[in-house]
């Protein structure tokens, strides 16, 4: 046993590189590290199964022998929460390793919630731990942001297209009569018939 090697009193369990150690090698919290095809599947197959779950409250608010468009579009975007939720337990589990391992402390519970202790890292323990944040960490955490950033696209592009295929069918396919009757109050603005 090398007898320079700092004595850590952190339980082994709560040492954030004990963490990350664990969080890597977890069946959830290692589909981030994950290869991008294999990464895409699950987000892929929990869309699925979120659709067995959101096309029967599309169904209903827009039956889809009538109102198409509008049921896909509002199950799409119902069929996205299953993603998200596990995306942002995934994000979260990762943020908060990432943060116990750049912190120059380790906050610790010798026993219980009753006896917490604070450990300050010896500069060696800082820079290895800083280091797999850089090398490792960071990059995952690129991922799952630029993962939400595609599902907040995707969800806005569904949002335009609801606004300019849905809303301006429904009011192009409105009679002019009742156009002019709902603008009335702003003249000027719309003006179907010449008056002479």
């Amino acid at each position: 046993m090398n007898s320079s090697a700092p004595v850590c009193p952190v339980p082994a369990e709560q040492q954030p590189i004990n963490e990350y150690q664990e969080l890597k090698e977890s069946w959830f919290f290692r589909w981030a590290t994950l290869e991008l095809g294999s990464y895409l599947k699950p987000i892929v197959i929990l869309w699925v199964v979120g659709w067995l779950l959101a096309a029967p409250v599309a169904a209903v608010s827009f039956p889809p022998a009538k109102y198409p468009l509008q049921f896909f579009l509002s199950g799409a975007a119902g069929a996205m929460v299953l993603p998200l939720l596990a995306l942002i337990r995934l994000y979260l589990g990762w943020i908060y390793v990432c943060n116990r391992l750049l912190q120059p402390t380790v906050f610790y519970e010798e026993s219980g919630w009753y006896d917490g202790q604070v450990w300050q890292k010896p500069e060696e323990v800082l820079q290895r731990d800083r280091l797999i944040v850089t090398y490792q960490i960071r990059s995952l955490l690129r991922r799952l942001q630029l993962t939400f950033i595609v599902i907040a696209s995707l969800l806005l592009a569904d949002g335009m297209i609801w606004i300019f295929f849905v809303i301006l069918i429904i009011n192009f396919s409105m009679p002019v009569e009742f156009l002019d009757q709902l603008l009335a109050s702003a003249p000027g603005v719309w003006q179907s018939h010449s008056h002479d």
